[in-house]
């Protein structure tokens, strides 16, 4: 009786297949998943008319802080870009142990709006006084639109309201480039200086309450617009460099500190979905306590 021929790629069948099943175990791994949302603009009138595609990124501040209450009370751990910095380049085996119970998040701002001085930093103020707990958020700057003291009407903040948030501990004030150009379409000598010059003048403005130059340190891709040339030369001056591409960030696949991904925010985002988007076990009694707090608070105002 002739023996069955024997399958060659039976082995490296099983190889793969092997292979295949570690990378599932470890892309679902829960303290692998960072979240990183990025907001621009927080808006107060609810009712705001969309009037264009930048007009809709920006955030309904009573929904904002509803957002980061829940946060808050389900004890989540506000990272900096610092703090996510060390995580990522850590070689500490424990580091996964540490994340699972910390929960940690991310929430940046983009662009300098003014709002995120008049209408975050007091939900920022508030929130710290309710609960003792502090809520950092990296802003995203582009130091060539800050407003100087006379511009009164400008939508942008300026380095004194930089300074203020940076000193209370509630900002971490990272680069966007200068001003905010499509650095992909740039010559080397213009990119340079989109990327240089903004750190320099991030820095002249905190110069005295940033020893240690983590100010502009990390940046964020003006666009989400990134390519192997831009990356080279951010990485010359930055740490890290960050997407806008509505992605999570997963620690066990992220190829460079330079490719760090951002869940995209705009304003027809509801607080559920929002959470929604990183996190499928979110607790719901908190989301009832706070509908129930929503729902008392338009009762006294009606009265």
């Amino acid at each position: 009786m002739l023996n069955p021929p024997k399958n060659k790629n039976f082995p490296l069948s099983l190889a793969i297949v092997f292979i295949l099943v570690i990378l599932i175990i470890i892309s679902q791994d829960s303290a692998s998943i960072i979240p990183i949302l990025g907001f621009h603009g927080v808006i107060t009138n609810q009712k705001y008319v969309n009037k264009t595609d930048q007009d809709r990124m920006h955030y309904s501040q009573k929904d904002l802080e509803t957002f980061l209450e829940y946060l808050i009370v389900n004890d989540y751990w506000f990272l900096t870009s610092q703090d996510l910095y060390n995580i990522l380049s850590s070689k500490n085996p424990k580091i996964s142990q540490i994340l699972k119970k910390r929960k940690p998040i991310m929430l940046s701002f983009d662009d300098g709006y003014k709002t995120v001085y008049t209408n975050l930093l007091p939900i920022l103020k508030r929130l710290e006084k309710k609960y003792s707990k502090k809520v950092k958020v990296v802003l995203f700057i582009n130091p060539g639109t800050l407003a100087n003291k006379n511009s009164v009407d400008s939508p942008n903040l300026g380095c004194e309201e930089l300074r203020k948030g940076l000193q209370q501990g509630f900002y971490d004030i990272q680069s966007h480039g200068l001003n905010h150009k499509d650095l992909t379409r740039l010559s080397d000598q213009r990119l340079i200086k989109e990327v240089l010059q903004s750190q320099n003048e991030l820095r002249k403005c905190t110069h005295d309450l940033d020893p240690e130059k983590k100010v502009a340190s990390h940046f964020a891709y003006p666009y989400g617009a990134y390519n192997p040339r831009v990356k080279k030369y951010v990485a010359k001056y930055y740490l890290s460099g960050y997407l806008y591409n509505n992605k999570l960030l997963n620690r066990n696949i992220l190829k460079s500190y330079y490719e760090i991904p951002r869940l995209t925010v705009n304003q027809q985002e509801s607080v559920k979905n929002l959470i929604g988007k990183f996190d499928t076990k979110f607790n719901q009694k908190t989301i009832k306590f706070l509908s129930i707090k929503e729902k008392l608070g338009k009762a006294k105002i009606k009265q």
